[in-house]
């Protein structure tokens, strides 16, 4: 029986909550995400000396999706490394690797129709600028199912767990069932106070996944994610603390639902309320928080299940005169 292989949680500092990567310690070194720009040079190699490694020696970057606070140190990382380490990332995410202007796009196409900020693409645009640190290729891109070797016979396997972002995976340390997800596992939410996700059906099913396939012995989080009391969960959670959050997630989303299915079905309507048009489901929930602050998950979640029931329509439409 092979000795467990270590994992360093690597924090860097950024605006309202850290940045968090993990090191995995193996014959291979692997980082699991890589903050924004400054991350690497500020957060990652002090840390890493800290504990008597290279940063150079980094063969491995796993990215769990495409989120500028993810993807934005990668190429300053892969520059650190020599070019030397593989990156990686689900193929769904990858435009947002390959190209700033793709995070713009996303932003106008969804939470922008909301935020009502006519200096909102601008104030992206310079963001992108700011904190990803290169436009880039991976050079592996995953669906789920494939095995990662990280040398000295420890694999990491690849699952798909979409919802958060299309493209968002988990990668587990197989043997030891150690799970990184990033932002996959929202509970209620981070400094924003609410959960984000793009597809509620998506993000539903692969919390499920995770708890009754997975069943991670230890979950890494991406961000320490809050429970219904406001208090935050730490980054790196044992089994029973993921069995709760996994099950706090699906509850609020279920609430997110429900009371996004009535705001819904009430028919949007255009107010002065910072909410607006999704009002009524910010009162049902009780939900206080500044909808406009980036990353607006708010907006960005309502907009989810506004979608999702648009092409529920089309589909039966379809179905109807097809």
């Amino acid at each position: 029986m092979r000795t467990p292989v270590a994992v360093h949680p690597l924090v860097s500092p950024w605006g309202r909550f850290g940045l968090y990567s993990f090191f995995i310690d193996a014959a291979e070194p692997a980082i699991v995400d890589t903050g924004i720009a400054s991350s690497p040079a500020e957060g990652m190699m002090p840390a890493l000396e800290a504990i008597g490694r290279r940063i150079e020696d980094v063969r491995w970057i796993l990215l769990t999706h495409g989120h500028i606070d993810h993807i934005g140190g990668a190429y300053a990382l892969w520059e650190l490394t020599g070019r030397r380490a593989r990156v990686v990332i689900h193929e769904a995410d990858a435009p947002l690797l390959r190209s700033r202007r793709a995070h713009v796009d996303e932003y106008l196409s969804g939470r922008a129709q909301y935020v009502q900020d006519p200096d909102g693409e601008a104030k992206l645009t310079a963001a992108t600028n700011a904190v990803i640190s290169g436009e880039m290729e991976p050079t592996l891109l995953v669906r789920g199912g494939e095995s990662i070797p990280l040398g000295g016979g420890v694999t990491v396997s690849v699952h798909s767990i979409p919802g958060h972002t299309p493209g968002s995976v988990a990668y587990v340390l197989d043997g030891q069932n150690d799970v990184f997800v990033g932002d996959a596992v929202q509970v209620h939410g981070a400094a924003n106070g609410f959960p984000g996700f793009v597809d509620p059906a998506a993000y539903r099913s692969s919390l499920e996944y995770l708890r009754d396939e997975v069943r991670p012995g230890h979950l890494y989080l991406g961000h320490p994610y809050r429970r219904g009391d406001g208090t935050p969960y730490g980054v790196e959670l044992d089994a029973e603390q993921a069995r709760e959050a996994l099950q706090g997630s699906l509850d609020i989303e279920a609430r997110v639902n429900n009371a996004a299915c009535a705001s819904l079905t009430l028919g949007l309507q255009d107010t002065d309320s910072p909410y607006s048009p999704f009002a009524p489901a910010a009162k049902e929930l009780g939900y206080e928080g500044d909808p406009r602050l980036e990353p607006s998950p708010f907006f960005t979640t309502l907009h989810g299940y506004r979608t999702s029931l648009d092409h529920l329509i089309e589909d039966e439409e379809t179905t109807t005169h097809g």
